[in-house]
């Protein structure tokens, strides 16, 4: 996860946050905010790509608008793009797009989901209007090092490129986003991210701790964000005025 964002979260729960109220109040928020046990524990898409993950976090939120009025937001997603609808002082330079642009639309398998100028993850699944599935590892973000300088120290953007935290040197992991359609006609959105770290436990505390509280933060943020989004954009669409259609006038016998 990003760096500056994580350091400043894990130092925040850990100093400015009594230990008292974190284990009482702010543990519980966290670990039953968005959560459905069910969805917890169900496959999605992606899950095999890193099969012995380490860390792995869901999450879900119900947006009350069509998975055709959700989907668009997650395709653009990235930076230089849309953003990612969180906290863009922390992940953009600029702010994330509030409208849905037809040229943001275009994405395929293989494509990269940039976190930053310099690279970012690579769209490993893509089934429209269901699941989107991207992947980074740490052969990747070295590649980003050597040829751009340092990872950015960004906010939930970054989460590829997070070795500005010292992260281990060999990592994989990967983000999904999975839409589908409720009985009632709303849309459930969840959010998956599965990472494997060394087997070293000392590494692998570091790591697991700076994917723990800073993740949720931002992916709350990036969730509500989306949500908001999509159901301005359902409000919109279905409030629109009907137009009827012009006739074509009657050819003259």
């Amino acid at each position: 996860m990003p760096g500056r964002f994580v350091r400043v979260a894990a130092v925040g729960a850990a100093i400015t946050v009594p230990i008292g109220a974190y284990a009482f109040v702010v543990r519980p928020w966290v670990r039953l905010w968005g959560v459905d046990a069910t969805e917890a524990a169900t496959l999605l898409p992606g899950d095999e790509v890193v099969p012995d993950a380490t860390a792995v976090e869901t999450r879900g939120i119900t947006i009350d608008a069509a998975v055709g009025d959700v989907w668009p937001w997650l395709v653009q997603m990235g930076y230089g793009r849309a953003g990612f609808y969180s906290y863009d002082q922390l992940d953009m330079k600029g702010h994330s797009a509030t409208d849905v642009r037809p040229d943001w639309q275009q994405l395929a398998v293989g494509d990269a989901l940039p976190t930053h100028p310099g690279g970012g993850f690579s769209v490993r699944t893509l089934e429209p209007e269901h699941a989107l599935v991207v992947y980074v590892d740490s052969e990747m973000a070295a590649t980003w090092t050597k040829e751009t300088g340092p990872a950015p120290t960004a906010g939930i953007g970054a989460s590829g490129a997070f070795l500005g935290l010292s992260m281990p040197t060999e990592f994989a992991g990967t983000w999904a986003w999975v839409v589908k359609a409720t009985p009632e006609g709303n849309t459930r959105l969840i959010e998956r991210i599965r990472f494997r770290f060394p087997a070293d436990e000392r590494t692998r505390g570091v790591a697991l701790g700076a994917l723990g509280f800073g993740i949720f933060v931002m992916m709350r943020k990036q969730m509500l964000g989306i949500r908001d989004r999509a159901e301005r954009l359902a409000r919109t669409r279905l409030s629109a005025p009907y137009t009827p259609p012009v006739m074509a006038s009657p050819t003259p016998a």
